[in-house]
Formats: structure tokens, sequence, C-alpha cells
């Protein structure tokens, strides 16, 4: 039985939700009513076959490529270090960060063919196709053609500050894009009659973006940072710095959270009792010492409660759902928790930060 890399990545995943789903664990203040699945036991099952065959596979490719070979071939693409890509599609989600949700979304077609033009990965896609659902794994709307995608996000200096995730954009003007894989390697669609593959980057790259990180460089503020970019109304955009400073939170993914929480509104009240700007439940912002009445401090408490969930479950995709669902159902879950409100959530304010900080 051969078990591609999309399969394996979806059992191990069911697997850890189902064998999780025999209890119903608490969720946070604002957590959705949960029940446990019936079937739990019987799809854990059926995810841990699927596992099982999926290393059963990855072990005899393994034994295959280590077999002395009689001749080479140099044309070959080449492929991910084995520990690295076990490493990356055995991880659960709270292992797991962004920039891997993008590089596993992108090595899930590797093999398809390339097609100018091609949206559908069953029949051909293009290199700025494979972006847009490379990085719609993790929520996030990216422009279709290349020289749009090249305009997202913050640019990084050099690739030796690139991460895994990023989007690497070449030609003038930009022609061609790719995700960066790590260790000078990126995964991209090359051109007609080749196929979605792995290579060294072997050309010069003229910007690389970071669509999506809370991670700002060494000796950096969000304030020189951010100097060409607003998010939200002027009143408020100080304290989204100030406390985007504090806890190491992008200002403008503090900004998108308020606007898809409140609408920028500090006298908001939910139908479900959630108060202010950042829309907190009283209990969960007196556990967190915040006045949620008082945009500073309604503010300064989002940006801690995200970092605390950020640290508990390293995504910006898994913090922003235990900020609506709980931690309790993230971490039940083993990611995203299946209600139709907390998974729109996390889309329409990965929307608009990605907006923000173009």
């Amino acid at each position: 039985m051969t078990v591609g890399l999309a399969e394996l990545r979806r059992g191990v995943e069911t697997l850890a939700v189902m064998a999780n789903a025999a209890g119903t664990a608490s969720g946070g203040a604002n957590a959705p009513a949960t029940t446990p699945s019936a079937n739990g036991r019987a799809a854990a099952q059926r995810a841990a076959q699927v596992f099982a065959a999926a290393l059963a596979d990855a072990t005899a490719t393994a034994e295959t490529a280590a077999a002395p070979s009689t001749e080479a071939d140099s044309t070959a693409p080449l492929t991910l270090d084995t520990a690295q890509l076990a490493a990356l599609t055995t991880a659960t989600p709270q292992q797991r960060n962004l920039g891997d949700g993008v590089v596993l979304g992108a090595l899930d077609h590797l093999g398809t063919p390339y097609l100018w033009g091609g949206n559908d990965p069953e029949t051909g896609i293009d290199c700025s196709a494979l972006v847009r659902t490379a990085f719609r794994e993790i929520g996030v709307d990216m422009p279709r053609v290349s020289r749009d995608q090249a305009t997202m996000g913050i640019e990084v200096g050099s690739i030796d500050d690139a991460l895994p995730g990023d989007l690497l954009a070449f030609g003038e003007p930009v022609n061609h894009v790719a995700i960066y894989l790590g260790d000078n390697k990126m995964v991209h669609a090359p051109r007609s009659g080749e196929v979605v593959k792995v290579e060294e980057i072997d050309r010069p790259i003229t910007t690389i973006r970071r669509v999506v990180d809370t991670q700002r460089p060494s000796g950096a503020t969000w304030t020189s940072l951010d100097a060409d970019r607003s998010f939200g109304p002027e009143e408020l955009q100080a304290l989204f710095v100030e406390a985007g400073n504090r806890w190491d939170i992008d200002p403008a993914l503090l900004a998108a959270v308020a606007q898809v929480e409140s609408n920028f509104d500090p006298d908001a009240v939910s139908p479900a009792g959630a108060v202010g700007l950042m829309q907190f439940m009283p209990a969960t912002a007196a556990g967190l010492g915040v006045d949620p009445t008082d945009p500073a401090s309604s503010i300064d408490g989002a940006a801690q409660y995200l970092r605390q969930n950020l640290d508990q479950f390293g995504s910006i995709s898994l913090a922003l759902a235990a900020y609506n669902a709980g931690p309790g159902n993230v971490a039940k879950y083993g990611g995203i928790p299946p209600f139709d409100e907390t998974q729109r959530y996390v889309r329409q304010v990965q929307a608009i930060w990605s907006a923000n900080a173009a």
C-alpha cells in the first residue's frame, strides 16, 4: 500500500483528533459547547492503520534510497532530509508553526503537473496557484498572480534570515514564486513539462516575503518596522503598537482581532456577554487582570492572552482558535476545533492580518 504525504498528514492529524474525542475537555470562557464523537475509537483505529501503512512505506523508501546505486541521476529532483520530513509529517498541530503549515500545504502537491493558469491540483497548477493553495492551509487568502503575491507581508532582508514557509519571488518584474523550505531549498512548480518538486535555489532572488509571522528581527521594535503601515483607527494604533512590543505580538494582528471581535467598538457587548474592544468574557478578563471596558487594558490583555496561547500551541492559527473557542477545545481536538464559528473566525482574522501586513 502506497500512502502519499497528504494521506500521512491527514491520518496523523485524524488520529490525534479522534484519540482525544473520547472525553469532553472544558473550553475557555468563550468556548462553544462540545460533545464527544461516538465514532472516535473507530476513526482513531482507521487513522492508526493509515499511519502504520505510511510508516511502512516511508521505511521501504528509505531502505531503497540507502541501497547502492549503479549510476548517478543528475536530473533527479532533490528530496527533503528523511528526518526533517518525518518530523514535519508526524508533528502534532501544537508542535507546528504557521511556516510548517505552508510547507506541508505545498509538499502535498509534489508531483502535480505544471499547467500555466491551472488552479486544480487534480489536473495541474502553476507556481502562483501552488503558493495560493499552500497558504490556504493556514487560512490565508493570497492573490492569484505572482507579482501581487510578492507584495504580501513584510520583506525579509536575506536568505540567511529566511524561515521555512517564507515566499520567494524571482524575476524583474516578478514572474515566478516558490515556498522556502530551509537549507537553500524551495518547493515550486517550475515550468511547462515539469512537476511540483523540491530543488536548490539556483537563481537570483528578487524578494523574500514573510506573509504571516509574530517574531520581529532582533533589536527592532514594531514601531520602527511599522512606520509605513496603518491598521485600525488612528486613536488605537499607538495602543496596538505598545501592547505588541510588550508581548511580542504583531500589532497588525491585534488590530485584526479587534476588527473581527467588535469592529473597533470599545462599548460593544455580545449576546453571550463578552465585553469591550477585544470582547473578553468577565471571567477571562478577571483572570488576566484586564478591564475590558478600557481600550488600553483590553488591547494589552488580548496581546497577553494571544502570547500565552501562542506559547502553548505554537502557531497563530491555533492561538486565534484558542482565543475564540478556549484553549481546552484546541487541546482536545489537537488543532482548530470543528466549530463553524471558530473556523470562520480564524480565517477572517488571518485574512485581515495579511492585508494589514502588506
